[in-house]
């Protein structure tokens, strides 16, 4: 409660989604809302802060999937923020179950509590337009009411749902009872839609009572509420993490918060809004909200653009893009793979990840950096049975004590120190020393040091898969994955 006594807000960060459509710069292992894509912080990172200065905001509850956890720790940590709770989905199962989760573990603490559900990858602009939506939505929510944020259109756009108005529930006509939600139109639909004058954007923001969402879900989807209350019940502690019951959750149904309650309820309600928003679903809608030169080119990085115009233009770290004689194009450069596309097809890109991911493609699921708990390693270079790698491990940090099965491994310090336990014998290793760590040998990396322990590693052997790794000790509770 806060001092004027007013019900607490409590924000819920809904973080599962790949956001495949923004290949090759989001991943299954690293996706969109982990990057910062439209400012200084990550998109993640910019949904938590859009309520973190609220007097009546409790601490947010993100609900994420398991491989992500500890990078959102860590953003969560960057940004000064500690939730109330990081819920791990064991499962990918859509909103509805999603959003149930949270509504539980919250109405356990505050029956009456009104939620703001945020997806973890929208970019807002006007954060005053944004707060006074909410206010208005938080009011409409404690008197029973679904509420979501209805975005004024700028176009025919076919990438999104649609919401139909009906009568005002404000004097001020701020806020409407929902008449009829439609799906992503095409284009001669979405053009009737702006020309009737009555519809907004669907924004997949909600705000609506705990209490109130599991009692619309248990009378239209009690399969869904069974499945996550049991989740929840025998849900487990790891870490500073929530745990749901994996075989509980994985029995429920699949199904999103609009099919599920919002498009069945008779207590749905819109709040149309102009707030500068975007769900960055591709990159046509980064390239609208970008910086652009006098030829409407979007330009990141180090890129030379001549005789181009209508262009996204994105160039990796420490390369050049140089692009001549291309209009309305979409060139993202990363370290190991590179998109071309017409920026009026950009919606199709989730088919290339998909066509990746069923050829058993590394490039559709992660990056050659990967994050880890203790840090990161970066691939260099790879070939028949030898690959060299670029780890981090960070002050403090620690990998698990393991053993490989087909490779060995030999470890060069770049700089800082190293802990390293190899069989029976504990060393250790400065700046430009090495060891080496034979085939199906115990062992364990450390930093003892206050700085990065940087390395250059190189695995030799018959298999190197990520997946040849038997865990007997491991400060992160990953023996089981």
């Amino acid at each position: 409660m806060t001092a004027a006594g007013a019900a607490a807000l409590y924000p819920v960060v809904l973080s599962g989604g790949a956001g495949t459509r923004l290949w090759p710069l989001s991943r299954q292992g690293f996706p969109k809302q982990l990057q910062r894509l439209a400012g200084a912080e990550t998109l993640l990172q910019q949904t938590v802060l859009r309520l973190a200065t609220r007097p009546d905001a409790a601490p947010p509850l993100v609900v994420c999937n398991a491989e992500h956890r500890f990078i959102i720790a860590e953003q969560l940590r960057q940004i000064a923020v500690t939730p109330a709770e990081i819920v791990l989905e064991p499962a990918a199962r859509n909103t509805a179950p999603a959003i149930a989760a949270a509504a539980l573990i919250i109405a356990g603490r505050d029956p009456a509590a009104v939620m703001a559900v945020m997806p973890s990858d929208h970019v807002i602009g006007d954060l005053g337009s944004f707060g006074r939506a909410m206010d208005l939505a938080q009011r409409l929510a404690v008197d029973g009411h679904l509420v979501t944020f209805g975005m004024t259109p700028s176009g025919p756009e076919t990438g999104y749902g649609y919401i139909r108005r009906g009568p005002a529930l404000t004097d001020d006509g701020r806020a409407f009872a929902v008449a009829r939600f439609i799906e992503k139109p095409d284009r001669a639909a979405a053009e009737a839609l702006l020309a009737a004058g009555d519809c907004t954007w669907n924004s997949g923001i909600f705000v609506l009572r705990a209490d109130r969402y599991l009692e619309e879900l248990g009378r239209f989807r009690p399969d869904i509420l069974a499945a996550v209350r049991a989740a929840v019940a025998h849900s487990s502690r790891d870490l500073d993490f929530l745990r749901l019951d994996a075989q509980a959750f994985a029995a429920g149904p699949s199904d999103s918060i609009d099919y599920a309650v919002m498009q069945a309820t008779d207590r749905a309600a819109v709040v149309p809004a102009e707030m500068a928003w975007s769900d960055i679903g591709t990159w046509s809608a980064l390239w609208r909200i970008a910086d652009k030169d006098d030829r409407d080119n979007a330009c990141i990085g180090d890129v030379l653009a001549l005789d181009t115009a209508g262009s996204y233009l994105r160039a990796a770290p420490g390369r050049l893009v140089a692009a001549l004689g291309l209009d309305d194009v979409v060139v993202v450069d990363t370290a190991d793979a590179v998109l071309v596309a017409a920026r009026d097809r950009v919606q199709d890109v989730r088919a290339l990840a998909d066509r990746l991911a069923a050829d058993g493609r590394s490039e559709a699921l992660r990056h050659r950096r990967v994050y880890r708990p203790w840090g990161y390693y970066e691939t260099i270079d790879a070939g028949p049975r030898f690959q060299v790698k670029h780890m981090m491990v960070k002050p403090g940090a620690s990998l698990s004590l393991q053993l490989h099965h087909h490779r060995a491994e030999h470890w060069v310090v770049v700089s800082g120190t190293a802990r390293i336990a190899c069989g029976d014998e504990v060393r250790l290793l400065s700046e430009n020393e090495s060891t080496y760590i034979p085939l199906g040998v115990r062992h364990r990396l450390e930093n003892p040091g206050k700085i990065e322990l940087r390395l250059v590693e190189v695995q030799s052997g018959s298999y190197l898969g990520e997946d040849d790794i038997v865990r007997f000790e491991d400060s992160y509770h990953r023996i089981d994955e």
